[in-house]
């Protein structure tokens, strides 16, 4: 029923920019976080001890199933608030649905959001909805952190490790289940990476002294990453064979799944990008994959790191992996830079 899935729906990153510049949108001293640095979500100082986190999202479905698309654009959605190390408390509903439509399906929706959102201990306390034709659906979430504690996107530090906490491949292979007829097990594997809330790997980067943060979504790892490392005024250094991939991402690659997304987000970073050694054409696909319900990217000192990751395991991101390092600029390499190494 719909054009484009998921987070690869996204207004692309560079005709999004335009539309933003230029425009005043105010301040004042309890702004921690705005619109400068294209952070996660937006975080407003209550007092020394408390800090509102602001975010909202909201996609067309990427599955079938209506219940499963609720769970899937709900944990989405509180993925924000995880980035910057906040716990969500109460969200309200966003709806966009054709009322000529079964009404059970929009039922189903609601539900498996509702039941995401419990599990993230965070109540649903209200909503919006209007009568369009493409069905869209996600939550505006408001969290709480301590402002001390706030991990964003531009204290990444030189000599941090990169810790990625999901697979790449969420956009091929929801393409796949549009176009194509994906094996039962590359299915599965797609619906618990994006089911799954970054809860947990939130609560262990916290737990293991981060120095920042950001979830990968609709502009792939290299859009992420790349405003990641310009805010922080660093570089990053990716090893490729060390990204965790879904199964089924590369039989996607090579059925020519690709979707609408790796194009603009490679238009978006291209002069941030450098490729080192022999490039893998299928593997360079997965940096520029949108994302739906994507993982964590966190920088964290590399003392911290070991301990870091085995706690993501442990916690049950078991897929999480070290692929990458923050490094200064020099002469060659501005603030931003993502090399990428095959």
């Amino acid at each position: 029923m719909v054009s484009s899935a998921g987070c690869a729906a996204k207004i692309f990153p560079y005709i999004l920019s335009e539309a933003l510049k230029d425009i005043d949108w105010g301040t004042d001293k309890n702004v921690m976080v705005g619109f400068s640095g294209a952070d996660d979500a937006g975080v407003y100082k209550i007092s020394d001890d408390l800090a509102l986190i602001h975010t909202t999202d909201f996609f067309t479905p990427v599955v079938d199933d209506p219940y499963v698309y609720g769970q899937i654009a709900a944990a989405n959605s509180l993925s924000d608030v995880y980035a910057m190390g906040g716990k969500p408390i109460n969200a309200l509903n966003i709806v966009g649905f054709p009322q000529k439509e079964d009404i059970n399906i929009l039922r189903e929706i609601l539900k498996g959001g509702a039941d995401k959102a419990k599990e993230a201990e965070c109540v649903i306390i209200g909503g919006h909805s209007v009568d369009i034709e493409t069905i869209l659906y996600g939550l505006a979430v408001t969290g709480t952190i301590k402002p001390a504690d706030v991990k964003g996107n531009h204290t990444s530090v030189p000599g941090d490790v990169l810790i990625l906490t999901k697979a790449l491949g969420t956009g091929l292979l929801n393409n796949s289940v549009k176009y194509s007829n994906p094996k039962k097990e590359y299915y599965e594997g797609l619906i618990s990476s994006m089911n799954r809330l970054n809860k947990y790997a939130s609560e262990a980067m916290v737990r293991n002294k981060a120095n920042a943060c950001t979830d990968i979504t609709g502009f792939g790892l290299a859009g992420h990453s790349m405003q990641m490392a310009k805010s922080s005024g660093v570089v990053f250094n990716f090893n490729v064979n060390n990204l965790p991939v879904l199964d089924g991402a590369f039989w996607a690659i090579e059925e020519k799944l690709l979707t609408r997304g790796d194009k603009s987000n490679r238009t978006y970073t291209k002069d941030y990008v450098v490729n080192k050694g022999i490039v893998n054409t299928a593997t360079e696909h997965l940096f520029y994959d949108p994302q739906t319900s994507g993982g964590l990217l966190i920088s964290v000192s590399e003392k911290y790191s070991e301990v870091l990751l085995q706690d993501l395991i442990k916690s049950g991101d078991t897929v999480s992996e070290v692929i990458g390092y923050v490094a200064e600029t020099d002469g060659i390499n501005r603030a931003g830079t993502l090399i990428f190494n095959f």
